[in-house]
């Protein structure tokens, strides 16, 4: 068989199968951007490459996929952040006009080329660390001019790295100013002009949600679902981040690609998420910075058999981080996640939960070849690292791309 790229002398994660697949003595073949073949070389087929990479024992996973960020916005929050050490919550800081508001207002100002080059060098950090798939969620625009502005700047990025980005219109993020009096009257217009024209434009994958007491009620919440719905769009929600709303039985219900966040999940959340195949998405780095105490329910999750993702939740009020390493130990140390958990979380499950797990996640034959390739001696040491950085190559389509 002629191919385009095989990689030799590797040990590979697959994360395909039970576990995260480990092969001792393995190999990764692609042509035109596609896996071939990937396992023990002994048992590949006969092969011939136009170009080997011989990768002398270092480890080969699938490229991280990062399924939940709010990476595209303009400014930062780093008074809120000292107003949060001093005593503020966050809650505190909403009702006062600052968190989400205060993007908001930052990123309106900004017009597109200042909103990529702000957004560049975060998209970068989260590539220098093996992501190859990312998802960016509009949600500081709260109009549509400004929302799809966004999504338009989260599509450019792509066209300027290396990169697959998954767009997801997030205008139920917020009431914004203009709507403070009359928050139904703010989600019929997403239902009837925003959403509808996103879709319209081909400018989303999926529309997410904030059911929480400072964002959107349950039945706001599922107006908007049947909005997407309606466009053919899938769902996403954050969920039990603060309180129990019940929203992750909402969203498990109307049949979510995931449910983010899930603090406050109860046992019936669990149970309905388990029963409709949705992805947890667990954000330790919200968790941290907010200085929750509060953990998600990991051992109901693992026993009901949900599937778990661990993503960055990058954004500027509450998970300024560009680290899907640093998400992993978060998630280890704070929720107490497995190695296999992190690795699964922010590979196969990670892409699960964007929908597209069947093109990305995992090292098996007909995925798209994108690989990250480590100096570390074992898989735990990717969860292990406190601020270290052990990606020696970023594959993306079966192109060394840094």
């Amino acid at each position: 068989m002629q191919c385009d790229h095989v990689w030799l002398d590797a040990r590979l994660a697959t994360m395909a199968g039970e576990g995260i697949g480990i092969v001792d003595d393995g190999m990764v073949a692609c042509t035109d951007g596609r896996i071939v073949y990937a396992g023990p070389a002994a048992e590949a087929p006969l092969l011939s490459a136009s170009t080997t990479t011989r990768c002398t024992g270092r480890w080969i996973t699938p490229g991280i996929v990062d399924c939940h960020t709010h990476l595209v916005y303009a400014g930062n929050r780093a008074g809120e952040f000292e107003a949060r050490l001093a005593g503020a919550t966050y809650e505190d800081i909403a009702r006062a006009g600052g968190g989400i508001a205060s993007t908001v207002s930052a990123t309106r100002a900004a017009d597109a080329h200042e909103l990529l080059a702000e957004s560049l060098p975060r998209l970068d950090a989260l590539l220098a660390h093996g992501v190859t798939t990312v998802e960016i969620k509009s949600g500081y625009g709260l109009s549509l001019e400004h929302e799809a502005k966004m999504l338009r700047v989260a599509g450019a990025l792509a066209n300027v790295r290396n990169v697959r980005v998954r767009r997801t219109f997030l205008g139920a993020h917020a009431v914004p100013a203009e709507w403070r009096h009359n928050p139904d009257g703010y989600v019929t217009h997403i239902v009837d002009c925003m959403l509808p024209t996103i879709a319209a434009e081909g400018l989303a994958d999926a529309v997410d949600a904030f059911c929480e007491g400072i964002g959107f009620s349950p039945a706001q919440v599922e107006l908007v679902f049947a909005a997407a719905a309606r466009a053919g769009l899938p769902i996403k929600l954050h969920a039990e981040q603060l309180s129990n709303l019940h929203g992750a039985t909402l969203a498990a219900r109307m049949g979510a690609l995931s449910a983010d966040h899930l603090e406050h999940a109860d046992e019936e959340a669990v149970a309905a998420m388990a029963q409709a195949g949705t992805v947890a998405v667990l954000l330790p780095g919200a968790f941290y910075f907010t200085r929750e105490d509060r953990l998600p329910p990991v051992g109901l999750l693992r026993s009901a058999g949900v599937p778990i993702a661990v993503a960055t939740d990058c954004n500027p009020g509450t998970s300024p981080l560009v680290s899907p390493l640093l998400a992993m130990n978060m998630a280890a140390t704070l929720f107490r996640l497995t190695v296999a958990e992190c690795l699964m979380g922010t590979t196969r499950v990670a892409a699960n939960a964007l929908g597209i797990g069947d093109k990305i996640g995992t090292l098996e034959a007909g995925k798209a070849c994108d690989l990250a390739i480590w100096d570390v001696g074992s898989p735990a040491e990717l969860v292990y690292g406190i601020g270290s950085n052990p990606l020696h190559a970023r594959i993306f389509g079966g192109i060394n791309v840094g």
